[in-house]
């Protein structure tokens, strides 16, 4: 099975952020802006990375701290589909909500009976 690229993130999709941290880590971390926060508009998430000394450290558990969130994995999915169908998500449910689509059933003396 082969792979596709459907779409990317760039960093031009995203807003970063540095502030100082606080907490332990001492003066380095209380004087340097190496803690992030990055986030992705297009999902409304934020997330931030701040359990390092170093901002290439903070960068990068943010980075993992976006893609584990759950708003960006729906988003993610929601952004796969319209690519590989070509239609947005709502339009798909409507056309699969379509009575020709439904198959309805009522209970009638116990059992199932298709109408």
């Amino acid at each position: 099975m082969s792979r596709k690229l459907l779409f990317s993130v760039t960093k031009k999709d995203l807003e970063v952020t540095y502030f100082s941290g606080k907490g332990g880590g001492g003066q380095h971390r209380n004087k340097h802006k190496n803690c992030v926060r990055i986030k992705h508009p297009e999902s409304g998430t934020l997330v931030t990375g701040q359990s390092h000394k170093e901002r290439k450290s903070n960068i990068k558990e943010a980075l993992e701290n976006l893609v584990n969130s759950g708003k960006f994995k729906v988003w993610h999915t929601i952004k796969a589909h319209e690519v590989m169908k070509g239609e947005k998500i709502e339009e798909e449910v409507d056309r699969m909500m379509h009575l020709r689509n439904l198959k309805i059933e009522f209970r009638r003396d116990s059992k199932w009976k298709e109408e």
